[in-house]
C-alpha cells in the first residue's frame, strides 16, 4: 500500500488491471480517508486527483465517474471528520490534553469558526492538512450544521472538478505525461510553502491579537 502511494502515477494502470471497476472503490476510500481522518493526513490528496484525471485522459478511467467518486468521497471525509471532532475530538483532548483545552480557546475556536468558518471549508479544501484539520477543528468549534454542510458540498465540487478537470486536460500532453512525477513534486513544494507562509500568518495574527487583549486588560 505505501508503495503504491508513493509511486501512485506508476500503479494506477496496474491498480485498473487487478481490481477492475473496483479500482474506483479504492480511490473513493484514499480521498474518504485523507479529508476524513486526521490519522491518515498522508494519503494523496490533489495528486491523486490530477494523475486520476490524467489517466482519463488516456483511457485508464471514466472522467464522469472519477469527478462523481471523488465528490461524495470529499463530502463523506469532511462529514465523518466533522462528527469526529464534534463527539469524540473534544473529549479526548480534554482527557489527553488538558492543560491545552482550556475553556477561553474553545471559545476562540468556536468565534473563529463563526467568523471565517465557511472560508476555512471553502479554501481549506484546496490545501493539504488545512483539508483534514478544517472540518475537525469545525467539529470541535461547534460551527453551524447547515453552513458547514453547505460548504462542504460546494468545495467538495469545485475541487473534484477543478483539479481532477485539469489532470484530464493536461494528461494529454505528451511532455506531462512524461514528466508527471517531477509536476508532483514541484506542487508539492508550492504546497509546503502555502502551508508555511498560512502558518506564519495565522501565527503573527494571533500574537497581534493577544497583544491588543494585553493592552485593553
Amino acid at each position: 500500500m505505501l508503495d503504491f502511494l508513493m509511486h501512485i502515477d506508476q500503479n494506477l494502470p496496474s491498480l485498473i488491471t487487478a481490481f477492475g471497476p473496483g479500482a474506483y472503490f479504492i480511490l473513493f476510500l484514499i480521498i474518504l480517508l485523507e479529508t476524513g481522518c486526521i490519522l491518515t493526513v498522508f494519503l494523496p490528496g490533489d495528486s491523486l486527483l490530477f494523475i486520476a484525471g490524467a489517466g482519463a485522459a488516456s483511457g485508464l478511467f471514466t472522467f464522469s465517474w472519477l469527478i462523481i467518486i471523488f465528490f461524495l468521497a470529499a463530502i463523506s471525509g469532511d462529514l465523518l471528520n466533522y462528527w469526529l471532532g464534534h463527539h469524540i475530538g473534544l473529549k479526548v483532548f480534554r482527557e489527553r490534553f488538558p492543560d491545552l483545552v482550556k475553556k477561553e480557546y474553545i471559545e476562540r475556536t468556536s468565534r473563529y469558526f463563526e467568523r471565517f468558518g465557511k472560508k476555512t471549508i471553502f479554501v481549506g479544501r484546496f490545501i493539504p492538512v488545512v483539508r483534514t484539520f478544517a472540518p475537525f477543528l469545525a467539529g470541535i468549534g461547534t460551527m453551524d450544521y447547515r453552513d458547514f454542510l453547505l460548504y462542504n458540498i460546494l468545495s467538495a465540487f469545485c475541487w473534484s472538478v477543478v483539479i481532477t478537470g485539469a489532470g484530464y486536460l493536461l494528461g494529454s500532453i505528451p511532455w506531462i505525461q512524461e514528466h508527471i512525477g517531477l509536476i508532483i513534486l514541484i506542487t508539492i513544494a508550492f504546497i509546503l510553502v502555502t502551508i508555511i507562509v498560512i502558518v506564519l500568518a495565522s501565527a503573527h495574527g494571533l500574537w497581534m491579537a493577544k497583544r491588543r487583549e494585553e493592552k485593553e486588560g
